[in-house]
């Protein structure tokens, strides 16, 4: 191959730095990997812990919480303040312990020694005794300056008590030491002890580590191992020179070392009367399985991904540079002037499409050429036809004004009222351009209507209309009273005297108008009156465009003339709230009601 050949150049270029890019990747990523996994991993497990640590801090506060309930409960802080001995005084006893016991679910046992009477009581399993004349356990009794303490995990026992519970069990519980004190002096009333399963701290400590896998360990400030996936343990001294050398000379709350093949993540707790260690340790082969999965797969994609780039550099540049010089030949012979080259396509890939496109341009662009001559033609057509259709209704309006004259000439003035009637109404609908009218507009209309249809039935109805003042120039689509009004004619009216169409429009609450039509014509059969109410809920706003005017909406073919349209076009204007029911009354005759907003400008 040349090396002036683009095909050479594309090869050597493209190959040559995709090489290079991923034998660094695959040495980078065999390193890098490891590391990132396991700080990761780290990260993920001081969050875990700490997390671990607010699940145990609420658990002391509550239990914390519910040993200071001794001083809220004033019967029982007085019966410990004066001594307690008749049967009323130990039943409020039992039932202020029977209320401790029973606040928290893994409560085991209560225990409560009273100063003055030198009373201990202990209630477990819903069952009390009480001892009298002894001294307070030795654990339960503080001297310290704190009044509150917590007991690492023991076996329960009965607070050295000679008859103990006969029901009593024995389990693993962490304990709550708490001086009663004579606020707000220092002087010790009693002591209260409460038992806590050590399961209320293993429901929060398993959900931090891998049973199978891990090491967790809970340490109290002695070094006392408060909880462990090594149960024997659990209660003794823990012996590791990780926790001597590491977190007992530390001062940190939280962090990480790594020692004996293993990573060991810690959280100091700092809770009511607790000073304790939460502390995980992971081996570090299980800590970076996934960082060893990770790079066997990603040297493995790497080398197959070498395979294929290489593979697929060589073809493109191979597929890319034929085409090409073709491409340029056309683009050559247009720019000499020759706008119908023949351009075919060279394949179906990128360079194919874009000949195609290239070829499609060239067309578009001909088509355009001669396209800007037809439609600048067809303007000028439309232009011509919309001054013919302006002319033609001015010119029959101002016919109709001639004939009006001659007629008041004759003196014949009921054919210039007929005259003008009919010329008001051809003024209202040449103005096509307006797509709302005023309420006074729109009764002047069917005015001028209903002189017409007064003179063709030679007046055997009779028309009233009350309208309030203030209605009289609220906004509303053009030609909506007209056609109800028409239907009237159309179906209704019976062609006999005693005809009678009244038209009502009165203001509702929250801004709204109602305008009502009536007539005593023919009643609606009941099938088709449910169909029109059909057809009426189903009215679809989509059907009509807000910009169409009346003339188009009467050319639109298909369901559109009648009460169907008067809503779409009522919805469209005055909103989707907008409403036309219509019923058969009960004397004769028909109601159409129209309810709308009342919109400024709409």
């Amino acid at each position: 191959m040349k090396w002036n050949s683009i095909r050479t150049k594309l090869i050597v270029f493209m190959l040559l730095p995709t090489i290079l890019c991923i034998v660094a990747t695959m040495i980078v990523s065999y390193t890098h990997t490891t590391q990132s996994l396991r700080t990761r991993a780290v990260e993920e497990n001081k969050d875990l812990l700490y997390q671990g640590y607010r699940n145990i801090n609420s658990l002391l506060e509550e239990l914390n919480r519910i040993s200071l309930s001794v001083y809220s409960d004033s019967d029982f802080y007085r019966l410990l303040e004066s001594g307690y001995d008749d049967m009323s005084s130990n039943i409020e006893i039992y039932s202020s312990l029977n209320f401790i016991s029973s606040s928290m679910p893994d409560i085991f046992q209560v225990y409560l020694y009273g100063v003055k009477d030198k009373k201990a009581t202990l209630f477990a399993q819903n069952v009390s005794r009480r001892w009298q004349g002894i001294a307070p356990y030795v654990d339960s009794n503080i001297t310290g300056t704190q009044p509150l303490e917590i007991q690492s995990t023991h076996i329960s026992h009965n607070y050295g008590l000679t008859s103990p519970l006969p029901q009593a069990t024995k389990d693993q519980v962490i304990s709550l030491h708490r001086r009663i004190e004579r606020i707000p002096s220092n002087q010790a009333l009693g002591y209260l002890s409460i038992d806590l399963k050590l399961s209320a701290l293993t429901e929060i400590l398993e959900q931090l580590y891998d049973q199978n896998q891990e090491d967790l360990f809970l340490v109290d400030h002695q070094g006392n191992i408060v909880y462990t996936n090594q149960s024997d343990v659990i209660g003794n001294k823990l012996q590791a020179k990780w926790y001597d050398n590491q977190i007992l000379k530390g001062d940190q709350e939280q962090g990480y070392f790594e020692m004996d093949k293993a990573v060991f993540i810690y959280q100091k707790i700092i809770g009511p009367g607790a000073d304790w260690t939460l502390v995980k340790k992971i081996p570090v082969p299980y800590l970076l399985r996934e960082a060893n999965e990770a790079v066997k797969i990603n040297l493995l994609l790497l080398a197959l991904s070498l395979i294929i780039i290489i593979t697929a550099i060589i073809l493109i540049s191979i597929k890319i540079t034929a085409p090409i010089k073709q491409l340029t030949r056309y683009m050559n012979q247009i720019e000499a002037g020759n706008l119908n080259v023949n351009i075919t396509p060279a394949g179906n890939d990128e360079i194919g499409i874009v000949t195609r496109r290239f070829g499609s341009m060239m067309d578009t662009i001909n088509n355009l050429i001669l396209k800007e001559y037809k439609l600048e033609l067809s303007n000028k057509t439309n232009q011509l036809r919309a001054l013919q259709a302006q002319i033609n209704p001015h010119f029959l309006n101002n016919t109709l004004q001639i004939i009006g004259t001659l007629a008041l000439e004759l003196k014949v003035p009921q054919i210039y009222a007929l005259l003008s009637a009919l010329a008001k109404m051809m003024h209202y609908s040449m103005h096509n351009n307006d797509q709302t009218v005023t309420l006074h507009d729109e009764l002047e209309h069917v005015k001028a209507y209903i002189e017409l249809q007064k003179e063709r039935f030679e007046n055997k109805f009779s028309f009233s209309y009350d309208v309030e003042e203030s209605l009289l120039s609220v906004p509303m689509p053009k030609m909506i009273l007209q056609p109800i009004v028409e239907n009237y004619f159309k179906h209704g009216f019976r062609g006999t005297s005693n005809g009678a169409i009244e038209l009502k429009a009165l203001p509702l609450p929250a801004n709204r108008v109602e305008i009502c039509i009536v007539n005593n014509g023919t009643g609606i059969p009941l099938a088709k009156l449910e169909s029109l109410r059909t057809e009426l809920e189903q009215a679809n706003l989509r059907d009509i465009s807000p910009t169409d005017d009346t003339e188009s909406l009467r050319q639109t073919p298909g369901p559109r003339i009648g009460l169907t349209n008067v809503l779409t076009r009522l919805q469209l204007v005055c909103g989707e709230d907008a409403s036309l029911e219509i019923d058969n009354l009960e004397a004769g005759g028909i109601m159409i009601r129209l309810e709308f907003d009342i919109r400024s400008g709409a």
